[in-house]
């Protein structure tokens, strides 16, 4: 019956991703539900009774790896490029939530002073999971959205740190110990999940470059790694297996020299899965009566978590800022809280509780009662109080497009002259790197990873081209991006005729590879552009108008139409399509590929 139990809750947890993506929404709503209906509300599932004492070893190392991959996105180079504004609030922020959350936590719901300061450590990590579906929705200002995307990101481990640090604080002290032994075990603790994270972090780096496993083994040999330094590291110091994995992580991440996109890759799928299942069973074990026996004061803990904790840490953090009260306002309510929060939490609970400390039985119920309300509550009025502040983008407009080569290089560089947002991506470094030569913006990656919504503008993405002389990587971009940008704003550029009529049975490349009209192609437009042609801008008016330009370009090959609103500062691109029904009108611009020019020797 076991396995029939975690084949169950596996599909289940499948269904809630599945629906959350549908709706787009964040996942945890409905991983959240899905928990509720299992457990507490139709008892389908005890996660203690199928798992037994193999339950807390199962979320241990599950948040371990959670931990490790949200630290194999710490770049400190990239610390220095994230503002003042996000600096403060992944530090001076952070604190003040933590001291605000602990103090009223302690107040209000009459708990052990080491479990309020362990739920006030714990509730300062929002993290991308919630933030990012959020965000894309409410489309905010640029400045608001990179704000609250950035703190997401960065926040995530650095907040989990600071939990794992509080936690161990509080587990070595006691009421019968003096405060120099509770320090020099706090060291020692912290010495232990440093080094032997560090360790860890040569000994991988040295394996992966001195190709001591076979790239087919590397994903397994770093997960091995991650299981063993957290064991070990618990073992030699109680708790200490958090810290190292995270320094494990933070250590492998900023290596300049160390290829991780291929580990990074995995350890985010592996991630996904493992966050699915874990927040089911989490959530499965909560007991509604326990959130009743809060008490009435617990209304009032939430009041002062999202009218006064996150206030005053935002506050503290903008400080001198040149953000508006406005900017401001919107970045005081937006904080939901997260799976890396309900994870982490329950591992301190179940440890507390092994310890005695009465009313650790708390800590889950208080994480999760925060999680509900603040992704709920800011999912349903984001997008109203953005409009009501007036702080929300008129319209998306950023063009995306797949590859960086010489052709997509070309339209980019004059579609920018036409002042379109424009950001190429590419997995090739070169193209990249010539890219930016050229004075274009360009993500070296694949743009439909988890970590390209760090960089990309996805909350402005209107439109997807695929140029990519690499027909999958058109085809995975178009079709990730359907879902995000609505398949009628998706596109892309067949690869050759040949491959077009070897793939006249697949409906990912049928529908999609329609751009340019039916003799267009890659191959056709390199060629055209190896010989010398040239992507050219014309506006059409009375005196020219489309009629008049086809008949003087019979050889160019339109690309698209743009539409200027002056008043609105805004461009509408509209690609030429097979079967496209718009007609170029007075007052467009025609972007074409010109043939090369024809000199005639005499």
């Amino acid at each position: 019956m076991t396995a029939l139990y975690i084949a169950g809750i596996g599909l289940c947890a499948l269904l809630a991703q599945w629906l959350a993506w549908v709706a787009r929404v964040p996942a945890i709503l409905f991983l959240l539900v899905t928990g509720l209906l299992l457990g507490p509300g139709f008892s389908i599932v005890d996660p203690d009774a199928i798992f037994g004492d193999l339950l807390f070893p199962i979320i241990s190392l599950s948040v371990a790896i959670i931990l490790f991959e949200g630290a194999l996105t710490l770049h400190f180079k990239e610390l220095k490029g994230i503002g003042n504004v996000v600096r403060n609030l992944c530090s001076i922020g952070m604190i003040a939530t933590a001291i605000i959350i602990g103090f009223s936590c302690y107040w209000l719901l009459d708990v052990d002073w080491r479990i309020a300061a362990v739920i006030g450590a714990v509730l300062v990590v929002t993290g991308p999971t919630v933030t990012a579906p959020l965000l894309n929705a409410m489309r905010p200002t640029e400045e608001i959205d990179r704000i609250l995307r950035w703190e997401g990101i960065v926040i995530d481990p650095i907040g989990a740190l600071f939990a794992v640090l509080v936690f161990e604080a509080v587990m070595l002290s006691g009421h019968s110990d003096i405060f120099s032994h509770t320090a020099v075990a706090l060291v020692k603790t912290v010495g232990l999940g440093l080094t032997i994270g560090i360790i860890a972090g040569y000994i991988t780096n040295l394996i992966i470059q001195k190709e001591w496993l076979p790239y087919n083994l590397q994903k397994f040999g770093v997960l091995s790694l991650v299981l063993i330094s957290f064991t070990v590291s618990n073992a030699i110091s109680h708790e200490s297996g958090l810290l190292a994995v995270t320094v494990f992580g933070i250590y492998l991440a900023n290596q300049d020299d160390l290829e991780l996109d291929s580990i990074l890759e995995f350890k985010e799928d592996l991630s996904q899965i493992l966050i699915s299942i874990l927040f089911i069973l989490l959530a499965a074990r909560l007991e509604l009566n326990e959130l009743l026996l809060l008490g009435p004061n617990v209304f009032f803990f939430m009041l002062i978590v999202l009218f006064v904790a996150r206030p005053v840490c935002i506050a503290l953090s903008t400080y001198k800022s040149s953000l508006n009260w406005r900017a401001r306002t919107i970045l005081a309510w937006i904080a939901p809280r997260g799976i890396v929060a309900a994870a982490v939490g329950s591992v301190f609970a179940l440890s507390m509780s092994k310890a005695g400390i009465q009313g650790a039985d708390k800590i889950v119920p208080i994480i999760f009662l925060v999680i509900i309300v603040t992704v709920v509550l800011q999912s349903l009025t984001a997008i109203p109080i953005a409009k009501l502040l007036k702080i929300r983008q008129k319209r998306p407009s950023t063009v995306l497009i797949i590859g960086a080569n010489h052709i997509a290089r070309a339209i980019a560089k004059v579609l920018q002259e036409q002042k379109v947002d424009v950001y190429l991506s590419d997995p090739a470094w070169e193209n990249c790197r010539l890219a930016r030569m050229d004075g274009l913006k360009s993500y070296f990656g694949n743009p439909q990873s988890a970590q390209a919504e760090r960089f990309l503008p996805m909350s402005n993405l209107k439109t997807l081209i695929g140029l990519s002389p690499n027909r999958h990587n058109n085809a995975l971009g178009v079709q990730y991006f359907s879902h995000i940008l609505e398949e009628k704003n998706v596109y892309s550029l067949k690869s050759s005729s040949a491959h077009s009529k070897a793939n006249k049975d697949s409906l990912t490349f049928l529908s999609r590879q329609n751009l340019f009209g039916e003799n267009a192609s890659y191959s056709v437009l390199s060629s055209l552009v190896a010989k010398g042609g040239k992507v050219s801008a014309t506006k059409l008016a009375e005196a020219f108008n489309w009629e008049n330009y086809l008949e003087v370009n019979k050889e160019a090959i339109p690309l698209f139409v743009l539409q200027h609103f002056d008043e609105e500062d805004y461009v509408r691109v509209i690609p030429f399509t097979v079967g496209g029904e718009y007609v170029p009108d007075v007052g467009d611009m025609i972007i074409a590929m010109q043939p090369p020019k024809v000199t005639i020797l005499k």
